[in-house]
C-alpha cells in the first residue's frame, strides 16, 4: 500500500515517559533530531543549479500544495513542509503494530502528553524488527513492521523549522503527494491523546477531501484521470479488506474453541487472498501495488487499516453537516478531541 501508517510520533513528548524506556527514548530523540537537522529550506534547494529537474518540479509542486492547504483548506500556516531532506533511506520511521492471535485489538503503548497509541516507532529498521520478534516470541502476538514515509510532530517541531518534506514521499504521484501533505498537517489541528482511530480517521478525512479539492482545481486532466484510477483501486481494496476484517471479528467473537477459530481464520484469510487475486487480474490489469500488504496481512494489518478509516465516514458527514466550512469543522473536531473517549465517539456517531 501507499503507506503502512502516517501516524504522529512526537519525540519531544516521548522524553517524558520515564526511565523504564531510556533506550527507546534515546533512539526516538536522536532519530528525530537527525531528521530535522538534515532538512534545508526548499528555496535553498531550488537555488542549486545542480538540482535534478524531477526533484525541482516536485519541490515546486509541494510548495503550491502547501499554499493551497493554507488558503483553501485552512490548515496551519507555519514552517512545516517548507524544508526538504534526503534521508538516504526508504522510510522516515518503521512502526511496530501488534495484536493477539485471535483478536483485532491492537496492543497499545502509553506515554504522558501523547496518551496511548497503537504503534511503537523506530528510526532504525533493525531495531523495529528486533522488537517485533520479541513480541512474537515472548507474548505470542501477531506483528507487522510498517515502513512509514512521514509522521507529524503535532506542530511541536515548528520551533525548529517544522516537519520537513522527505525523499520518502516527494516522488509520489500528484494526488498521493497532496494527500500526504494534507494528512500530516491535519494532525496539527486536533489530537486526542488516547484515541489513535479518532486521530487517524480525522486526518484521513482531511486528506481525502483536500486532495479532491486540489485535483479539481489545480491538477491537469491526465493527473485527474490517474488519480481517479488509483482512487477506484483504493476503494475496491478497502471494501475487500473491511469485509474481511468484519468476518474475522465474527470468528473471534464466536462461541467456538480456539482450534475451530484458527481453522475459520485460515479459511477467511485464504478467501481474502483469492478474492484479491481475482480483482487484481480481472479489474486492475495486474496492478500489483497491494501485493506486499496482502502477502504479509495478519490481524495487526487489519487493525491498523481500521484505525485509518473506521471513523472517516463520520468525519466526512460532519464536514457536510457544517456546510463544508473548514474552520467550523476544525473547531468541532477540537471540541470532540477534548471529550472523554466514550462521549467523543458517541457524539461523532450521532
Amino acid at each position: 500500500m501507499r503507506r503502512a501508517a502516517a501516524v504522529p510520533l512526537a519525540a519531544a513528548a516521548l522524553l517524558l515517559s520515564g526511565c523504564g524506556q531510556l533506550g527507546y527514548l534515546s533512539q526516538s530523540l536522536s532519530g528525530h533530531l537527525s531528521l530535522i537537522s538534515s532538512a534545508r529550506p526548499v528555496e535553498d534547494w531550488l537555488a542549486d543549479p545542480a538540482l535534478k529537474p524531477a526533484l525541482r518540479e516536485r519541490l515546486l509542486l509541494s510548495q503550491q500544495m502547501r499554499d493551497f492547504a493554507i488558503a483553501e483548506l485552512h490548515l496551519p500556516a507555519n514552517s512545516s513542509y517548507r524544508r526538504y531532506a534526503d534521508l538516504k533511506r526508504g522510510a522516515a520511521v518503521w512502526n511496530v503494530v501488534a495484536t493477539p492471535e485471535l483478536s483485532l485489538q491492537p496492543k497499545t503503548w502509553c506515554f504522558p502528553v501523547m496518551g496511548c497509541v497503537a504503534y511503537r516507532g523506530y528510526f532504525d529498521r533493525g531495531a523495529a524488527d528486533a522488537y517485533a520478534e520479541e513480541l512474537r516470541r515472548e507474548e505470542g502476538l501477531e506483528v507487522i513492521v510498517g515502513a512509514v514515509p512521514a509522521y507529524s510532530t503535532l506542530g511541536w517541531s515548528n520551533w525548529f523549522g517544522g516537519d520537513p518534506l522527505l525523499n520518502t514521499f516527494i516522488a509520489y504521484p500528484e494526488g498521493e503527494l497532496a494527500r500526504m501533505v494534507f494528512h500530516e498537517l491535519a494532525h496539527q489541528i486536533a489530537y486526542a491523546a488516547d484515541d489513535t482511530t479518532f486521530n487517524e480517521s480525522f486526518a484521513t478525512a482531511v486528506e481525502r477531501l483536500g486532495a479532491e479539492a486540489w485535483m479539481q482545481q489545480k491538477a491537469s486532466p491526465q493527473a485527474r484521470q490517474d488519480y481517479q484510477r488509483g482512487l477506484e483501486r483504493r476503494q475496491q481494496f478497502r471494501a475487500l479488506a473491511d469485509a474481511t476484517r468484519r468476518r474475522l471479528q465474527e470468528v473471534y467473537a464466536g462461541s467456538g474453541d480456539d482450534v475451530g477459530k484458527r481453522a475459520d481464520k485460515a479459511r477467511v484469510m485464504a478467501e481474502f487472498r483469492a478474492d484479491y487475486q481475482r480483482i487484481k487480474t480481472e479489474q486492475w490489469e495486474g496492478y500489483a501495488g497491494y501485493d506486499d500488504w496482502v502477502a504479509r496481512a495478519n490481524n495487526a494489518s487489519f487493525a491498523l487499516l481500521a484505525a485509518y478509516g473506521e471513523l472517516t465516514p463520520a468525519f466526512e458527514a460532519l464536514f457536510e453537516r457544517l456546510g463544508r466550512d473548514w474552520p467550523r469543522f476544525y473547531a468541532e473536531v477540537k471540541r470532540l478531541a477534548a471529550l472523554p473517549k466514550a462521549q467523543r465517539r458517541a457524539e461523532l456517531a450521532g
